[in-house]
């Protein structure tokens, strides 16, 4: 093997300049795969933790995936039947033995769960009535089922149990209301009831349309607001692990009945989109690869024209078809294992490059910097597409040079 080596050196070698512009491809290829490929899931993997972040892993609601039917519809199941102006009961909505299921739920390893009442309610401060969401929560538990507080830009969760007639808003609606921190604003339900709460917060989320319409409040007085005493509409969870989240919502589905929705089920068109953006996003890098194993695949087919009648030769001594073959493969490996082992510390530049870059985007008040994934994955998914490029690259000459006939070129030769 060492023979078989020192001749793949050793023609690599008397082409050095075409060589080198094949190493070079290589290196450029795997530094701009490194670069944009670790761009590209770093923003991906920033974006889910936002999504997951800032939303509930697994809601559940007081309603059923599938309607319950008619009564006369399974009386009747092949019967030819019409059913006009069919007005449900009216009851209290609400998720029925929702301690109960709560309890059952924290009883799973890692699992956080909390029940909240939520509706729709009117603000109103100063003439001005803006339509907002009311979160009914309850404070103790609003750290573990929710990074709310991490956004805040005054005041504590502490001060929403320290104060029950608290509420916490989001700072695009307290801008649109002109209020600041510690006013009294209005608010009324589409009960009729009404009822002052005093500004114990501001959040900031970064995403408009929910720090304008969320606000946060003791279970206690939504409950009062809306006229749903000791009921919960939702149950929120949080768990260890949110890729787990869509197969625990189902299996809790199952057990309760009552629909569960996990954060892939809500998130499911931008969770298509990133897949569509990642598949165009390896093919354009990747591209970049091909492109370098052409370089390779020129260098060992010119080396095989040029070297025929070194092969025919080879093969008189006694080398087998395998060997010349194994030759040539040597070059491709060669190549792309140098290239690999230069590449990926340009790629480490880039990738450091890029995380420092900051910048503010319009619109936003915070500056933020480039997300890049330093993941193994990443480098190992170069390393293994730049050496299969090269392997492929160097494999169709060494099988047209393990093909050569020694008493044709020699033949020719004299």
């Amino acid at each position: 093997m060492s023979v078989l080596f020192a001749i793949a050196t050793r023609h690599l070698l008397a082409r050095k300049r075409q060589s080198f512009v094949s190493l070079l491809g290589i290196i450029l290829g795997v530094g701009f795969f490194l670069a944009i490929s670790s761009l590209m899931v770093g923003s991906e993997r920033d974006f889910i933790r936002r999504l997951v972040d800032n939303s509930p892993h697994i809601s559940i609601y007081d309603e059923f995936r599938i309607p319950r039917s008619q009564p006369i519809r399974e009386l009747y199941p092949r019967g030819a039947i019409e059913l006009r102006s069919v007005k449900p009961v009216r009851e209290t909505r609400g998720i029925r033995g929702y301690e109960s299921i709560v309890d059952q739920l924290r009883t799973i390893p890692g699992v956080r769960a909390s029940q909240m009442l939520a509706g729709q309610a009117l603000v109103s401060y100063a003439g001005r009535d803006l339509g907002i969401t009311l979160n009914g929560v309850i404070p103790d538990d609003l750290r573990d089922v929710s990074t709310i507080e991490k956004y805040l830009l005054s005041g504590t969760v502490d001060d929403l149990i320290a104060n029950p007639d608290g509420i916490l808003i989001g700072a695009e609606l307290a801008r649109k209301l002109n209020i600041e921190r510690s006013e009294i604003i209005t608010i009324a339900a589409t009960t009729g009831q009404v009822k002052n709460f005093k500004v114990l917060g501001l959040f900031r989320t970064g995403r408009a349309s929910y720090d304008e319409s969320q606000t946060f409040v003791h279970i206690s007085r939504v409950q009062a607001l809306l006229n749903r005493a000791q009921r919960a509409n939702t149950i929120i969870v949080k768990i260890p692990d949110p890729y787990q989240a869509q197969a625990l919502a189902a299996n809790i589905e199952r057990r309760i009945g009552y629909k569960s929705v996990s954060w892939q089920e809500t998130s499911e068109d931008l969770m298509s989109t990133l897949k569509i953006r990642n598949t165009i996003m390896y093919s354009v890098v990747s591209a970049v690869l091909i492109v370098a194993a052409f370089g390779i695949f020129n260098v060992i087919s010119t080396v095989v024209l040029e070297k025929q009648r070194d092969i025919a030769i080879l093969k008189s001594m006694g080398f087998f078809a395998r060997d010349i073959m194994q030759i040539f493969l040597v070059q491709g490996l060669l190549l792309g294992a140098v290239g690999c082992l230069a590449g990926i510390p340009f790629g480490m530049l880039l990738m450091t490059a890029l995380s420092q870059i900051r910048f503010k985007p319009p619109g936003g008040l915070e500056t933020i910097s480039m997300p890049i994934d330093w993941g193994w994955s990443q480098f190992a998914i170069a390393t293994a597409f730049a050496m299969s490029a090269a392997i492929a690259a160097g494999y169709f000459p060494a099988r047209k040079a393990a093909r050569l006939q020694p008493v044709d070129i020699l033949r020719g030769g004299a």
